[in-house]
């Protein structure tokens, strides 16, 4: 397994939200190229995530304002390349202190923006109920030392 002392390595992290109980039936076995997987919240039930488990990748998972769940946190900070990650469910209201990056779901929209301060803010989109006449997505998330890039994938 990679380490965060390796700092010539990349990860390549799938970033999902917002399943609500549903995803295609494809998708866990598009992420197996992933190190990782990263939950922004609303699951609902965690059976949903049993086949995600059964890739035997680290799952990240962070409570949501639909998840039935208590055991998972409500934002959860990660270190990656050099990168400090915030992730939540919902987007907070201020540049959170100490962050690079701040990924999150709830609003259902792809967004990639860099606020005033610096903070890159990204959502991967919505797996079950996209808004504003976008499709389903879920994106990968490339870290490689100090560097990031984000795509959104349609589904």
């Amino acid at each position: 397994m990679r380490t965060e002392s390796d700092k010539a390595v990349s990860w390549r992290i799938a970033v999902l939200a917002d399943t609500h109980d549903h995803y295609p039936p494809d998708l866990p076995g598009r992420l197996r190229a992933a190190d990782e997987i990263w939950h922004l919240g609303d699951v609902c039930s965690p059976s949903v995530l049993a086949a995600f488990e059964q890739l035997g990748l680290p799952l990240r998972v962070v409570l949501g304002n639909c998840d039935w769940h208590s055991g998972w946190p409500r934002e959860l900070r990660v270190r990656h390349g050099g990168m400090r990650f915030l992730l939540v469910h919902a987007p907070p209201a201020r540049t959170p202190r100490e962050t690079d990056v701040v990924l999150h779901g709830h609003t259902h929209r792809p967004r990639d923006e860099t606020d005033p301060h610096g903070v890159r803010w990204l959502n991967p989109g919505c797996i079950s109920r996209p808004r504003s006449g976008v499709p389903p997505s879920f994106a990968w998330l490339d870290i490689r030392s100090d560097r990031l890039d984000w795509r959104i994938v349609p589904l």
